[in-house]
């Protein structure tokens, strides 16, 4: 055995890691607020069952996405110390447990739960590895903006796990993640530029400038806000989540605002746009949060 040999097996907290439970926390809850939103109620084993399938399958999918980015991992400061680019576990651990993960957590909402949570589960896994991670990352721009569905199945997931089946409210909560993601990222890879550019990434600030994206982010915010507020004027919520929406929204707006407007100085700290995504991240979970508050109030 070499010195360069890795001794496997990696130690657990490095299969934690390959799952990226920051982003798994946002997506499960969602996932979770979709079915609590439901009307109709979820027997308590199975609701249990349906958010560990759907935290087993975006772990997968964090996984395969470690995987088959571990070299553009290993040129990025903030990812120079997962796993793979670390060296601690070789690729074809982090395949295996992926494709492992994926398929357990498929099969295990079929049987346990329903087709119909099983099959948008299983679309999610696919989009996210196989159109944002291989297909669209190292060729455009809009890698963001297609992949960002990926992200935003959890709410659809959620709700057929309850009802079998998907309605207006969960696709309106599909597209309000769909369209937060934009500006979520965009406003991360404003100030992360230069990892993107050294990694060779074609995000939209290393490949269109600064200001397009700045634009961009502007632009994307308006059918966000429009999105989130639109359950409560279309009858599908109550006054609790429709004036929480309104007042989260519009603080998104103002953020998103200054961040649209503003052009980076020399020696630039970049506060509005760490503003911008660290609130956006709040947002999300609030606006979640306002929805079963409201569902529970209202009931």
């Amino acid at each position: 055995m070499t010195a360069q040999t890795i001794t496997l097996p990696a130690d657990w907290r490095d299969f934690l890691a390959l799952t990226k439970p920051r982003v798994m926390t946002l997506v499960v809850f969602t996932g979770l607020c979709g079915m609590l939103a439901a009307p109709v109620p979820i027997h308590p084993v199975l609701g249990f069952t349906a958010v560990l399938c759907i935290a087993l399958g975006a772990g997968a999918a964090g996984a395969l996405n470690q995987w088959y980015e571990a070299d553009l991992d290993a040129k990025m400061k903030r990812t120079q110390g997962r796993p793979l680019p670390a060296g601690r576990m070789d690729r074809e651990s982090a395949l295996h447990f992926g494709v492992g993960l994926a398929i357990f957590s498929v099969v295990l909402m079929g049987l346990a739960v329903n087709i119909a949570a099983a099959a948008i589960l299983c679309l999610s896994i696919l989009f996210y590895v196989l159109v944002y991670t291989v297909w669209l990352k190292r060729r455009t721009p809009q890698n963001i903006v297609i992949g960002g569905a990926a992200g935003a199945f959890p709410p659809l997931i959620g709700w057929a796990a309850a009802t079998g089946d998907v309605a207006l409210l969960p696709f309106l909560l599909f597209c309000l993640v769909f369209l937060w993601t934009p500006p979520h990222f965009w406003a991360l890879a404003l100030f992360v530029k230069t990892d993107y550019a050294n990694a060779g990434v074609p995000m939209l600030p290393v490949v269109a400038g600064e200001r397009v994206t700045r634009t961009q982010i502007g632009l994307y915010t308006i059918p966000m806000a429009a999105v989130a507020v639109a359950p409560w004027p279309l009858g599908l919520t109550g006054p609790v989540y429709g004036i929480v929406a309104c007042l989260l929204t519009a603080t998104f707006g103002v953020l998103a605002v200054q961040v649209a407007t503003r052009t980076t100085a020399q020696d630039d700290k970049m506060k509005p746009e760490k503003r911008l995504f660290a609130f956006s991240i709040l947002y999300l979970f609030a606006m979640f949060g306002a929805l079963v508050a409201d569902r529970w109030i209202m009931a």
